[in-house]
């Protein structure tokens, strides 16, 4: 993308005679830079007539050695829209400083996505922080739900290399790859095969790819996440929050440090997706789980001092690659802290596995919680900051255990050390 411009200043021109030529020479050359390479400038709502820079410039990281896909033109357009200023900062003008910033990472299920929204819409504080949506390519229908959103201020990206933006080449599926459990010699096909035979399926390593370009995108590509140390809770599409969600977050989170000093995060929810907490007056710190875990900067960048070992493990479940890989390293300090109810609910009755359908939204039936009624004990905060702590012992995997494979292509590999290069310094599979 654009790469660094230079040039003399107005106020350090000679006089005033040389005014209306400078300025004519300026905008000359302005008019001609915007005819010669239109795909660097874009027009958005909201944007001024040059449209804005992208957050990415691939061009530059290309020159040291950080190899990404070179973009096509809807990922170039993805690019700059990633940079554009969140959407109702005229309404919320302000964020606290003690604020949960909360991302959003969905794929294409887009009556999940309106549930989802409108949970959030009622959830206590909303109206404090940021809301961050991150899309694995770019769905028109899911974009103008996002845009619908007036309760908060809010901001979307969306991944660049996502396989779904890539129909006929990597990071999708190219005609030349090899598939299932083909033999690249005897075919002459393209591609690695995983460690039981089987070759990558766009539709599953796309899972992993979002996470980790998202991670390093939020901390330490966005220009609104610059500087800010506090805590982000992540949430899925198919994650239910309540109206107490963000207030007992803020409350665990300022009881971690003193009651559970072997704790990396706060949860939402138990580790157990069907389970609503066991409802005690307890605290309870156990292996992290996939609902509204929420951590600060400096856990991130022990998770992306592992870039490597995530990168290159044979694995397409981050999740899986996770505590097989990065947590590990962590030593003793593997707990999440939450309470002993719920305030997000996992929802989605099928994974996206099944559900995913490039063609149309996903056909994955909901499960049978009803969301027109709400307890009274899930609209106020529900944590108390008197009650012990009760930990759980956490079953990890075996030392021997090598993943369940989908993640031996090279290429996938290579992209992912590039996402995790992006903000840093390169590094070589």
């Amino acid at each position: 993308m654009m790469g660094d411009s230079s040039g003399a200043s107005l106020t350090g021109c000679g006089g005033r005679k040389l005014g209306l030529l400078v300025l004519s020479q300026i905008f000359a050359l302005l008019f001609f830079v915007f005819l010669a390479v239109p795909h660097l400038y874009i027009q958005f709502d909201g944007v001024g007539p040059f449209g804005a820079p992208a957050v990415v410039d691939v061009d530059a990281l290309r020159m040291r050695g950080i190899l990404l896909p070179l973009p096509n033109d809807l990922a170039k357009e993805l690019l700059i829209r990633n940079a554009l200023p969140p959407r109702n900062i005229d309404l919320f003008p302000s964020l606290r400083d003690d604020r949960i910033v909360i991302v959003l990472y969905v794929h294409y299920r887009p009556h999940y996505l309106k549930l989802v929204i409108s949970g959030l819409s009622k959830v206590h504080g909303i109206n404090e922080t940021l809301l961050i949506i991150s899309h694995d390519g770019f769905y028109e229908d899911m974009n103008s739900i996002v845009e619908s959103i007036r309760f908060c201020q809010v901001k979307q990206i969306f991944a660049p290399w996502s396989p779904h933006l890539f129909p006929d080449e990597f990071p999708g599926e190219s005609p030349q790859d090899c598939k299932n459990d083909d033999n690249a010699e005897k075919l002459g096909c393209t591609g690695n095969p995983d460690q039981y035979g089987n070759h990558r399926s766009v539709r599953i390593v796309s899972l992993k790819h979002h996470w980790w370009w998202m991670m390093n995108t939020i901390w330490d590509g966005l220009t609104e996440m610059k500087g800010f140390n506090g805590h982000i809770m992540f949430i899925e599409e198919d994650h239910y929050v309540l109206p107490n969600a963000y207030r007992n977050i803020q409350i665990l989170v300022n009881l971690k440090e003193k009651k559970c000093p072997y704790c990396i995060a706060v949860n939402a929810a138990p580790l157990d997706v069907t389970s609503r907490g066991e409802g005690s007056r307890k605290l309870y710190a156990e292996k992290v789980g996939n609902v509204g875990y929420t951590f600060n900067r400096t856990v991130w960048e022990r998770i992306h001092a592992q870039a490597k070992q995530f990168c290159l493990f044979d694995d397409y479940n981050w999740d899986i690659t996770m505590w097989s890989r990065v947590y590990p390293t962590f030593g003793s300090a593997l707990y999440t802290l939450r309470g002993p109810r719920s305030s997000a609910i996992h929802f989605g009755r099928c994974g996206l596995h099944e559900g995913y359908n490039q063609s149309g939204p996903s056909g994955c039936r909901d499960s049978n919680i009803e969301f027109g009624f709400v307890e009274r004990a899930d609209m106020v905060p529900n944590i108390n900051h008197r009650w012990r702590v009760h930990k759980y012992s956490i079953k990890g995997y075996s030392s021997g255990f090598e993943g369940w494979g989908g993640w031996g292509d090279k290429r996938d590999r290579h992209l992912c050390l590039c996402f995790s290069s992006m903000y840093e310094k390169p590094l070589s599979l």
